[in-house]
C-alpha cells in the first residue's frame, strides 16, 4: 500500500528537526518496504506542534505531533503510515480548536499541499484569480479590488486600488510590481511562511498586478536571513514560467525576478527597497514623488506587501463581495496574525478583522508559557505601541488600534509576562533605530542616539522629571521630522512604555551584567 505522507521543509519546522524527521520516516519505509512518498509541504502554523506529520487516509488526512525523530520508530510500529493510534496522534489537523476557528483564505493551501507542485496549486483553485482577471479586463481588477476593501498589509493599511490605479493611468512605457518581502518586523513570520507554503500564490497575485496596471516585470525582494524563502521562490518561478502562469508565453506576459536584500532593516521601507533594487544603498527617498509616479528605474511602479498581493488573488478568484462582507469598520477581509513571544500557542491565526487583542493572547494564544500573567504586548514589529491589559478590549482594527496610538503594522503580536522591564523595550526601540537608521535625517540619525542617553539617564535617576520631559520632545521631533517610519514610528513604543508603565521608569540599580556592559 502506498500513501503521502506529509512533513514540513518550512524554516521554523525544519528548526526544530523536520529534516531528521523526514530522513528518519524514509528509513523506515525502506526498512518495511513501504512505497511512501514524503511530501515537504509548508507549515500550517501551530508551531506548538511541529514538527506536525501528516499521513492521508481513507478518513482524511491524520496529524501527529510534535514529532521528533527519536518517536518514528515508534509511530511507525504503532501503525502511523495507516492513520494507527499513538498518544501524539492529533486526528484531523483543520479539527483541532486552533485551525477550527480560523478563516483561511490567503493560507487556504498553506501546510496542505505541496508547495512546489503546480498540479497541486491548480487542483486547490490556483490560477483561478488570475483566468477571472483576464476576463474582466485591467480596469475591472482595479475596481475588484477597489469593492473588496483590500488594505496593504505591509503596515501602512493603505488602499491598494488607489496604488493600482495611479499606476495604470500613468501612461505607456515601463512599469514595474515590486513584492516587498523584506520581513522584518519582531513577531513576524507571515510572508516567510507563505513563500515556502505556497509560493505560486504570490506569483499569481503579482502576474494580476502586471495585468492590472500594464507591467511586463515583477521582482521579489526577499530579506537574506530567508534562504529558504529565496530557494523556494526561485524554483516556483522557474515552474510557474515553465507551466506558462507567467513568462513570454503566459496569457499576460509576465517576467519575474527573485531579489536578496542585504538585511537592512529600512530596506523594508518602499523607496529604500527600490534603491537597493537598482544596485544601490538603500536609503529613504523624499516624497514625493511617489513610486506609483517615479518609482524603480524613475517609472510608475506598483510595491505592495507579500500578503497584499496574495489576498487580490483570493479576491478576483472568489469575488471582491465575499472579502468585503468580512472583517470590522474600514477594515475588510482577513488579517494573518502572527502571535509570538511568550506565549503558548505561537504561530500564524488567519481571521476577520475585529478580533481583541484579549482574544488573541488569552484565548487563541493560551497566555504566557510562563504561565504568569501578561503584562504587555507591542503590536506592529519594534515600533509598535506597547498596550497595557487595560486595553486588551481593543478590536484588531486598523482605526481601533489608531485611535489608543497603535498600529497594526504587519501583523505581529509579541507578549511579555509581568517579569518585563518596560523601561529596558523602550530603551531597545532608540537603540534599534539608531543601529538601524539609514543615516538620510537628521531626527532618526541623531534622535535616536540622543534618546537611547536621555533613556540611560532617567534609570539612574539623574533629573528625572526633566529627562522624561527632554525624551518626550526628543519623539515629537522624531514623529513629525523623520522622512519615514522608522524614525517617525519608533516614538510609538517609547511612549506608550511611559505612559502605561510609568514605575518601569523609576531609577533601578544596575545588575553586574549592566554595570560590565
Amino acid at each position: 500500500m502506498s500513501g503521502r505522507v506529509f512533513v514540513p521543509g518550512d524554516a521554523a519546522a525544519v528548526a526544530v528537526g523536520a529534516d531528521a524527521v523526514a530522513a528518519a520516516l524514509c528509513a523506515e519505509a525502506a526498512r518495511l518496504g513501504r512505497a511512501v512518498e514524503i511530501v515537504r509541504n509548508g507549515s500550517r502554523g501551530a508551531f506548538a506542534l511541529e514538527t506536525l506529520v501528516e499521513v492521508e487516509t481513507a478518513e482524511g488526512r491524520i496529524g501527529y505531533g510534535p514529532v521528533e525523530a527519536a518517536d518514528v520508530t515508534g509511530l511507525v510500529a504503532a501503525g502511523l503510515f495507516d492513520g494507527g493510534e499513538h498518544p501524539k496522534r492529533l486526528g484531523r489537523p483543520e479539527a483541532l480548536p486552533f485551525f477550527a476557528r480560523q478563516t483561511r483564505l490567503t493560507f487556504a493551501r498553506c501546510g496542505i499541499i505541496d508547495p512546489q507542485s503546480m498540479a497541486d496549486y491548480r487542483a486547490r483553485g490556483g490560477g483561478k484569480g488570475l483566468e477571472r482577471a483576464l476576463s474582466l479586463g485591467r480596469a475591472g481588477v482595479v475596481d475588484a479590488i477597489a469593492r473588496s476593501g483590500l488594505r496593504g498589509r505591509g503596515g501602512a493599511g493603505f488602499p491598494a486600488a488607489i496604488k493600482w490605479k495611479t499606476v495604470a493611468d500613468a501612461g505607456d512605457g515601463p512599469k514595474y510590481v515590486v513584492a516587498n518581502a523584506d520581513e522584518g518586523d519582531s513577531g513576524t513570520f507571515a510572508d516567510r511562511m507563505l513563500m515556502e507554503g505556497d509560493p505560486f500564490l504570490l506569483i499569481e497575485g503579482m502576474a494580476i498586478a502586471g495585468f492590472a496596471v500594464g507591467a511586463a516585470k515583477g521582482f521579489v525582494y526577499i530579506r537574506s536571513e530567508y534562504p529558504h524563502a529565496v530557494a523556494a521562490m526561485r524554483r516556483a518561478a522557474e515552474t510557474a514560467a515553465r507551466e506558462g502562469l507567467i513568462g513570454p508565453d503566459a496569457p499576460h506576459p509576465f517576467d519575474l525576478e527573485i531579489r536578496v536584500g542585504a538585511g537592512a532593516y529600512v530596506c523594508g521601507e518602499e523607496t529604500a527597497l527600490l534603491d537597493s533594487l537598482e544596485g544601490r544603498r538603500g536609503q529613504v527617498r523624499p516624497k514625493p514623488p511617489l513610486p506609483a509616479h517615479k518609482g524603480l528605474f524613475g517609472r510608475p511602479t506598483v510595491v505592495n506587501n507579500v500578503l497584499t498581493l496574495a489576498a487580490a488573488a483570493h479576491i478576483l478568484a472568489d469575488g471582491a463581495e465575499a472579502y468585503a462582507a468580512l472583517g470590522h469598520g474600514r477594515s475588510r477581509g482577513t488579517m494573518p496574525i502572527q502571535l509570538a513571544g511568550n506565549i503558548t500557542n505561537g504561530g500564524l491565526f488567519e481571521a476577520p478583522f475585529g478580533l481583541t487583542l484579549g482574544e488573541l493572547v488569552d484565548d487563541i494564544g493560551g497566555g504566557p508559557f510562563t504561565g504568569k500573567p501578561a503584562r504587555a504586548v507591542q503590536v506592529g514589529g519594534p515600533l509598535g505601541a506597547y498596550f497595557p491589559r487595560s486595553l486588551f478590549d481593543t478590536p484588531f482594527d486598523y482605526e481601533a488600534f489608531a485611535a489608543r496610538d497603535g498600529l497594526i503594522g504587519h501583523g505581529g503580536v509579541v507578549v511579555f509576562d509581568e517579569t518585563v522591564d518596560m523601561a529596558r523595550q523602550a530603551r531597545f526601540a532608540l537603540e534599534f533605530c539608531a543601529i538601524e537608521s539609514c543615516g538620510k535625517c537628521t531626527p532618526c540619525r541623531l534622535g535616536a542616539v540622543r534618546g537611547v542617553e536621555t533613556i540611560d539617564a532617567i534609570r539612574a535617576g539623574r533629573e528625572r522629571q526633566a529627562n522624561l520631559t527632554l525624551l518626550a520632545d526628543l519623539c515629537e521631533t522624531l514623529k513629525f521630522g523623520s522622512l519615514c517610519a522608522l524614525g517617525g514610528f519608533t516614538p510609538y513604543p517609547v511612549m506608550s512604555a511611559v505612559k502605561h508603565f510609568p514605575g518601569d521608569f523609576d531609577a533601578t540599580p544596575k545588575t553586574p551584567a549592566e554595570e560590565a556592559s
